[in-house]
């Protein structure tokens, strides 16, 4: 069975209307696994379905989420949707041939919305917690573009022909999702070329618009390895009503 129909709920009295774009093109080759890694199994079930039912948590009032995948991935989705009996409601969008170009899709998913503020996060997140996603929301209201991040724990140095340096870490830092924008400013940077610098939807914006950081969470980790399954595995279960 397909997912239901996007859903149409309200955003919070005086909040810009709020989307999401859960962005999920993984293969899984640095996982050496089976099967990409947004349908890893975390406790039981595949790591995308954590993901969005982060986002569907009615507290953050947002009113469409878009879920971003391989077009030949589309199907595994819908029959691992009928598996778990997955009822939360959101579009189905066929991604491009990078993260970039699975972003720009998402967004045509939204067309129809001239205003509102949308968060990209890698589908792969899956222990994000509400307050972070809310952060974003709240600073991209009034800056326009927002992203979470958190200060390196280890010591940084910058690598060069010329051999090494230490960096000071306290003004560094490392970037996490979501990353949350006016709609119409994340539609005029992503109408412009992709180039090879772009890693996340922050470099995309930045020659329009100053990004306002937020405090992330280290626990917001992306599974990348298969030690961070490990680790997912034990912050999801020290979780309250876990």
């Amino acid at each position: 069975m397909a997912p239901s129909s996007p859903r149409s709920t309200p955003a919070p009295p005086h909040h810009p209307r709020r989307f999401a774009i859960l962005v999920a093109g993984g293969s899984g080759t640095r996982m050496a696994a089976d099967r990409p890694k947004q349908y890893l199994l975390l406790r039981g079930e595949p790591v995308l379905l954590h993901t969005l039912r982060r986002f569907a948590d009615p507290a953050l009032g947002i009113s469409e989420i878009v879920v971003v995948l391989p077009a030949d991935q589309l199907e595994t989705w819908q029959q691992l949707c009928t598996r778990h009996q997955v009822r939360i409601p959101h579009a189905l969008v066929p991604g491009g041939a990078t993260r970039w170009a699975s972003v720009k899709a998402g967004l045509g998913a939204l067309s129809e919305h001239p205003a509102g503020l949308v968060a990209v996060h890698d589908g792969v997140r899956p222990l994000v917690s509400g307050p972070v996603v809310e952060r974003t929301y709240v600073a991209a209201a009034t800056h326009a573009a927002a992203a979470a991040a958190v200060m390196p724990k280890d010591s940084v140095r910058l690598v060069s022909q010329h051999g090494s340096a230490a960096q000071n870490r306290s003004r560094l830092r490392l970037m996490q999702t979501p990353q949350t924008f006016e709609i119409d400013l994340l539609r005029r940077a992503y109408a412009m070329p992709e180039l090879a610098s772009f890693t996340d939807d922050a470099t995309v914006v930045d020659d329009l618009c100053r990004v306002q950081l937020v405090e992330g969470d280290y626990r917001n980790l992306k599974i990348t390895t298969p030690e961070d399954l490990i680790i997912a595995e034990a912050l999801l279960s020290s979780e309250p009503g876990s």
